[in-house]
C-alpha cells in the first residue's frame, strides 16, 4: 500500500453546490489519502445553504469550504493537483486552466440541484440525490488500487465511474 496522498480537484461552474459536495465527502471518506479542492469557472462566491445544511447533517466538515475560482489552482505555489473532475457539464465543455503537472481528467456529471426549483423539501431531496450519486462514484474512485493502476487503466476506470446513474432514475 501506497503512503502517497493525492490531491483532487473537482470543478463545477459556481462551486456551490456539487463540486463543494464532492469536495466533502472525499476528505471525509478518503480516510487521509486523499485531499479534495473544488473550485468554479464562474464561482458565485457563497456555497448553497442547502449544501451546508446536508453536509452537516451527515457529519462532514464544512467550516472551510467556500466558493472558489479555478484560478486559484493554477498558480504557481499551489498543491500538485493529480486527478480533475468536472462534475457539471458546462464546466466539462470549458476550456479549463492548464494545470501543472498534468492531472488525470475525467467527467462525472451530475445533475444541478442548486437548479431545483420548488418547496425546500424539493431542494432537499435533490441535494440528496446528488449526494449519494457522488458518494457513491467516490467510494468507487477511492477503492481503485491506484498505485498499481497504469495510466491508461487508470483513466478507464475514471471515465467508467463517471458513466455510473442512479438505479433509481
Amino acid at each position: 500500500m501506497s503512503d502517497r496522498i493525492y490531491n483532487v480537484l473537482f470543478l463545477c461552474t459556481g462551486n456551490s453546490a456539487r463540486s463543494i459536495l464532492a469536495e466533502a465527502i472525499l476528505n471525509h471518506s478518503g480516510k487521509g489519502r486523499f485531499h479534495a479542492f473544488s473550485a468554479g469557472s464562474h464561482p458565485g462566491g457563497k456555497v448553497n445553504p442547502f449544501a451546508i445544511e446536508l453536509l452537516a447533517t451527515q457529519g462532514l466538515a464544512v467550516a472551510d469550504l467556500r466558493s472558489k475560482n479555478w484560478d486559484e489552482f493554477a498558480a504557481p505555489g499551489t498543491p500538485h493537483i493529480d486527478f480533475v473532475f468536472t462534475v457539471c457539464d458546462n464546466a466539462a465543455g470549458e476550456v479549463c486552466p492548464v494545470w501543472p503537472g498534468k492531472p488525470m481528467t475525467a467527467h462525472w456529471g451530475i445533475e444541478d440541484p442548486a437548479a431545483v426549483e420548488g418547496s425546500d423539501e424539493h431542494k432537499r431531496k435533490a441535494f440528496s440525490k446528488a449526494f449519494v450519486e457522488l458518494n457513491r462514484r467516490i467510494s468507487l474512485f477511492t477503492s481503485l488500487p491506484l498505485a498499481k493502476l497504469d495510466a491508461m487503466a487508470t483513466k478507464r476506470e475514471l471515465d467508467q465511474i463517471g458513466r455510473l446513474r442512479d438505479k433509481g432514475e
